[in-house]
């Protein structure tokens, strides 16, 4: 499967960012960075580092550094 051959790249918190995101993107498209930490139990800037991979990598989301005003968002599309 495609997918799970370009996850395989991922370090293990990119593949849970990585599933958060999908498992949501169905039902939203703008994330904070901070958000995304208080649901996995990292911190905003964690999540931040680790979304370049997915951004640069080959996923099935779309994702798209949005804006700065108290903490990252992300633009995440299918």
């Amino acid at each position: 499967m495609a997918a799970s051959s370009a996850t395989a790249d991922l370090s293990r918190k990119q593949r849970r960012i990585l599933e958060y995101l999908r498992e949501h993107a169905g039902t939203q498209t703008y994330f904070k960075s901070r958000l995304i930490g208080e649901a996995l139990d990292l911190t905003a800037k964690e999540v931040g580092t680790n979304m370049t991979a997915i951004r640069d990598g080959e996923c099935s989301l779309s994702v798209e550094k949005w804006g700065y005003s108290s903490s990252t968002t992300w633009k995440v599309t299918t």
